[in-house]
């Protein structure tokens, strides 16, 4: 619609020349009769038009580079704003996930100076592990914004059915969990990527479906080729992420209502969009609160920038 209007726009201005110029032809063939104008000024009230039309000119000039000043201003200044809130937003999640750990490590550690307590020894083990984790996912998050990629053919195929397997195997095998690839007529196409960091993303959308669903639910992995991409989709009939919160899902240490009571940084789904970022391809998340949800990943076949 923009294109449209600057066309529109650039038509209009050019009509006067069109104009002018298919005026001057016809003129200057015959084919109308062809009088000479000759204009008497004096050249004083000449130079004063001259001067008038050069002020206003300058004028113009300095209007237009003063709006475009102050709009690129405004436009900093409102970036500058949006990333103080993300930052502040950040480390207000980051003290509530690093406080619940240290407080229960502390409470722990207290028991243990009192009387051997195998309890209080497993919960401080337990806490531990997870501010390591907190911190290594930390790491490769910011990691990933300087890190090159070492790019290589990805058949993103293996990935699926080996993390698929490990997971019928392990913590979540009474999922009811599918996968669907396409064979015909032609399987999927490679993509060009880091294959640990693809490994990565596909890992943490199929352990999020996992982990927000119950024994029996229902979750199924599916990927096709649209066009020039790779899709892959995680959807699962789980709780549902509620509509106010589906805008935040991707943002670091965010966790839902829902989140509460299940393990886990509030990464997750913050290093599956970094990694897909640096690969060129999108991330989407669709939800219906009761129902489920279906998270994908969207990866260029020829790699992104």
């Amino acid at each position: 619609m923009i294109n449209r209007r600057m066309v529109l726009r650039w038509l209009w201005a050019l009509v006067p020349l069109f104009v002018g110029l298919g005026l001057g032809l016809v003129f200057a063939n015959g084919l109308l009769p062809n009088p000479v104008l000759v204009l008497r000024a004096d050249i004083s009230a000449l130079a004063q038009l001259c001067g008038l039309g050069l002020a206003i000119g300058l004028w113009g000039w300095f209007v237009v580079r003063d709006w475009g000043i102050g709009l690129r201003d405004h436009t900093r200044l409102e970036t500058e704003t949006r990333a103080a809130e993300d930052r502040r937003r950040f480390l207000q999640r980051l003290d509530h996930e690093l406080k619940n750990p240290l407080t229960a490590i502390q409470a722990g550690l207290a028991n243990l100076t009192e009387r051997p307590d195998p309890n209080a020894l497993a919960s401080v083990k337990a806490q531990t592990t997870r501010v390591s984790r907190l911190v290594a996912d930390l790491r490769k998050l910011a990691d990933l914004e300087t890190r090159p990629l070492e790019r290589a053919p990805v058949d993103l195929s293996e990935i699926l059915e080996t993390l698929t397997d490990l997971a019928r195997e392990g913590e979540y095998a009474d999922r009811d969990l599918t996968l669907t690839i396409p064979q015909a007529p032609w399987p999927l196409p490679e993509v060009s990527g880091d294959y640990d960091l693809l490994l990565l993303a596909i890992h943490n959308l199929l352990n999020n479906a996992l982990k927000f669903t119950k024994p029996g639910d229902r979750v199924e992995v599916r990927a096709l080729e649209d066009g020039q991409a790779v899709v892959v989709e995680v959807a699962d009939t789980g709780p549902g992420i509620p509509d106010e919160e589906l805008p935040h899902v991707w943002e670091e240490l965010y966790r839902g209502k829902g989140a509460r009571g299940v393990p886990g940084s509030g990464l997750g789904l913050a290093l599956v969009k970094a990694i897909v970022d640096r690969h060129g391809g999108r991330v989407n998340v669709r939800s219906r609160a009761g129902q489920g949800t279906v998270v994908s990943l969207r990866v260029p076949v020829g790699g992104g920038v």
